[in-house]
C-alpha cells in the first residue's frame, strides 16, 4: 500500500442548510439587509484539502499522513474530535493561532459563496512536514496555497521549497489550488511567475479552471466573471482549457487535470520523457501516460445537495487510480464519478463510494451530462 501525505490548506466549513423548495438566481435575493431567511439546520464539518482529500484517500484505502495546522481553540476541537472518527490525529497546533473556517452559503440554483477565514494556515511552512515524513512517503499532494500566506509570499518560495524536498526525496508530487479572491492580498500576486517556480517539482497539477484562468489570463476571468454565474457553464471546454495546459506542461509539470464544473474535465500530459520522471516509488506506465489529452464528461448524479469539496474527492479518487496503476482515461473518470458522488451530500465525505463501486457503475453505463 501507498504511502501518502496530504498537507496544506485545512478549516471548519458551517453550511447553513437551505429548505430544497426554495430556489434563487442570484445572491441579492438572499442577501437583503434585514431580511430574514428561515434555514433548516446547518452542516459542521472539516473542509480545506488537507481534511477533504486527505480523508477521503484514507477512506478509499490509501494509508495517509494529515498534516495541516489548526489553533488551541473551540474550533480546531471540533476539527481533531471530527477526524477522530475517522482515525486520524497529529494535526500540527499553533498555539498563538485560530482555527480556519469558512461559512459556505450553498444556495439551491447558484454556486457556492464562501466566506473564509484563513486562521493558522497563514503560518503554515516547509519545515512544518517533517523530513523523516518525507522519506517514508510515496507521494505528496499539497493543496490551497492561495489561502495560505507563507506559501505565496516572497514569490512563493516557501511553496517552492515544499516540492523542491519531496522531489529531493523521490516521492511524486500533486498540487491542487483553490479559489483567488481578487480583493484579497492573494489576489495581487504574480501567479503565473510562481508556478513557474514551482511546477517543475510537479507531477499532476490539478486546479479548477476559475482558478486557472485567474492566474494565467485574467483578461479573460474578468470578461466571464463579468457575464456573471458559474464560469464554467457552458464552457468551450477544448478551446478555454488546451492552451493553459499546454502553458502549463511548458512551466514543467507532467500532467494537468483542470476542473471544469458540470462542463466536465480536461487533461493532458507531457511526453513520455517527462512522464518517466514521475517517481521511482510511484509506478506509471510511462507509455500509457504520456501525450494523452482528452476531455471527461460529467456523470449524472443522483442528487446535487452541495458542490461542497466535490473538486477535493475527485482528485483523491484520481490519485487512487493513479498508485493503483490504471490508464489516465480510467484514473479521470473515476475523478468523475467520486465528484458525481460527492455532490449527493452536503459535506465532502458523506457521500464517498469506493472505487470498484465507481468503476462497476461506469461499465454499466453511467449516464453523462
Amino acid at each position: 500500500m501507498a504511502k501518502i501525505i496530504a498537507a496544506g490548506h485545512i478549516c471548519l466549513d458551517i453550511t447553513p442548510v437551505f429548505p430544497v423548495s426554495n430556489r434563487y438566481s442570484a445572491p441579492g435575493e438572499v442577501l437583503i439587509p434585514g431580511k430574514l431567511v428561515l434555514m433548516e439546520g446547518a452542516d459542521i464539518h472539516t473542509g480545506g484539502s488537507v481534511a477533504n482529500t486527505g480523508t477521503a484517500l484514507k477512506l478509499l484505502g490509501n494509508d495517509v499522513d494529515l498534516m495541516g495546522k489548526i489553533g488551541a481553540d473551540p474550533f480546531g476541537s471540533i476539527v481533531q474530535n471530527t477526524l477522530k472518527n475517522y482515525g486520524i490525529s497529529g494535526l500540527l497546533i499553533d498555539p498563538d493561532g485560530t482555527t480556519s473556517y469558512s461559512v459556505v452559503l450553498a444556495v439551491p440554483g447558484m454556486d457556492r459563496i464562501f466566506l473564509h477565514d484563513p486562521g493558522a494556515n497563514d503560518t503554515f511552512v516547509s519545515a512544518d512536514i517533517p523530513e523523516d515524513a518525507l522519506k517514508n512517503a510515496d507521494l505528496l499532494h499539497f493543496g490551497y496555497p492561495p489561502l495560505m500566506k507563507k506559501m505565496y509570499e516572497n514569490d512563493g518560495q516557501e511553496l517552492v521549497c515544499v516540492f523542491q524536498r519531496a522531489k529531493a526525496n523521490g516521492l511524486a508530487t500533486s498540487l491542487d489550488f483553490a479559489a483567488i479572491d481578487p480583493a484579497s492580498e492573494a489576489g495581487s500576486i504574480d501567479w503565473e511567475s510562481i508556478l513557474r517556480s514551482v511546477l517543475p517539482y510537479v507531477d499532476f497539477f490539478v486546479p479548477s479552471f476559475e482558478e486557472l484562468c485567474f492566474m494565467l489570463n485574467r483578461e479573460r476571468y474578468e470578461q466571464l466573471a463579468a457575464e456573471g454565474g458559474d464560469l464554467t457553464d457552458g464552457l468551450q471546454v477544448e478551446e478555454e482549457c488546451g492552451p493553459l495546459a499546454q502553458k502549463l506542461l511548458s512551466m514543467g509539470c507532467r500532467f494537468v487535470l483542470i476542473k471544469c464544473g458540470t462542463s466536465g474535465m480536461f487533461y493532458q500530459s507531457a511526453g513520455k520523457d517527462a512522464i518517466e520522471k514521475i517517481g521511482p516509488r510511484v509506478c506509471i506506465d510511462a507509455e500509457a501516460w504520456a501525450d494523452r489529452r482528452g476531455i471527461q464528461p460529467c456523470f449524472k448524479a443522483d442528487i446535487v445537495r452541495s458542490g461542497t469539496g466535490a473538486g477535493d474527492t475527485s482528485i483523491a479518487a484520481f490519485l487512487t487510480g493513479v498508485l493503483a496503476g490504471k490508464t489516465p482515461e480510467s484514473c479521470v473518470a473515476l475523478a468523475a464519478a467520486e465528484g458525481a458522488c460527492c455532490v449527493t451530500s452536503y459535506d465532502a465525505l458523506s457521500g464517498i463510494r469506493p472505487i470498484p463501486e465507481l468503476e462497476e457503475r461506469i461499465r454499466n453505463g453511467w449516464e453523462t451530462m
